[in-house]
């Protein structure tokens, strides 16, 4: 029996593409464009979109197990609804979903509201399943890296309650484990959350410090500004979609995004090692991009 694996090229879906081809699992990669990305040996790729009814049910043709990972998007939650339902219909009955941490505390918060709407569908509809809830990706840094590196800035409004930043390849290596164990189950199992988090809390103040350690220069916070955040990011994605990072953002600034009791200790049992910190991940990018060690002189910040 197959695994059915979607998004699985994107910043987590590769790794939980390679966690599985590692462990030897017979994976279907449901991918929008197999051209844009190298796939593992062995792995069937099935090019299509989560609102393709007829490629959907290509895919789950003969699968036992899906991972369910789509995009925020404006129908995302719709997405979601469609590929469970089609599934469910093929005898897909075990489910990895990637939703995200306090799915039902941020609940003005477009995309995770949605997911937390997928994670109650999921529930009903009878499915055994793992909801992977996960922090703030690390990852999601390496896009303000040239703004860290060239300008001295850390300029993402994250606030001082707390996030415990997770690294995507740590996300990637935990979902493969569950897969394998839903997969491979002789019966059925019971409906689990996992917050998936990083082994700090940390606040801007803290990751702006850290990189100034690893970098050694002085690096600032560039404050909880939300408002100038949604401004910057209607440059590089649609006005909706910087609304929902403006909302999201809010709720770092009055909630964090702080594991609860047991969390960190679950997921170093399920992983046999600790966790990747924030200070390794950023020490990685500052010893690989030059710019870390040349920054040009520049006066100002960017807009």
């Amino acid at each position: 029996m197959s695994i059915v694996i979607t998004g699985a090229t994107g910043t987590v879906g590769r790794h939980v593409l390679q966690q599985l081809s590692k462990r030897g699992a017979e994976v279907r990669a449901f991918v929008r464009d197999a051209k844009k990305t190298t796939i593992p040996a062995g792995v069937t790729v099935v090019q299509g979109d989560l609102l393709d009814v007829d490629t959907l049910r290509t895919a789950f043709s003969g699968a036992s197990t899906l991972f369910l990972l789509n995009a925020v998007v404006p129908d995302e939650f719709t997405q979601a609804l469609i590929t469970l339902n089609l599934a469910r219909e093929s005898g897909v009955d075990r489910v990895v979903y990637l939703s995200v941490i306090h799915s039902d505390l941020y609940a003005n918060v477009p995309h995770f509201a949605g997911k937390f709407g997928v994670e109650r569908a999921i529930e009903r509809m009878g499915f055994s399943a793992t909801i992977l809830r996960p922090a703030y990706f690390m990852d999601n840094d390496i896009t303000i890296k040239d703004v860290v590196l060239r300008y001295g800035v850390y300029p993402m409004p994250i606030g001082g309650k707390g996030l415990a930043m997770i690294d995507a390849r740590d996300i990637g290596e935990i979902a493969a484990i569950e897969l394998v164990r839903r997969e491979q189950a002789t019966g059925t199992l019971p409906l689990e959350r996992i917050n998936l988090v990083g082994p700090d809390a940390l606040t801007g103040a803290d990751i702006a410090a850290i990189w100034s350690d690893v970098t050694g220069r002085s690096i600032a916070y560039g404050g909880d500004d939300t408002a100038g955040f949604e401004q910057n990011l209607r440059k590089v994605m649609p006005n909706w979609m910087a609304f929902d990072m403006r909302l999201m953002s809010d709720r770092f600034l009055s909630d964090g995004m702080i594991p609860e009791s047991g969390d960190l200790e679950r997921l170093t049992a399920l992983l046999g090692r600790p966790l990747r910190s924030y200070r390794s991940f950023a020490s990685e990018i500052a010893a690989t991009d030059s710019a870390g060690s040349a920054p040009p002189q520049q006066k100002g910040s960017p807009s």
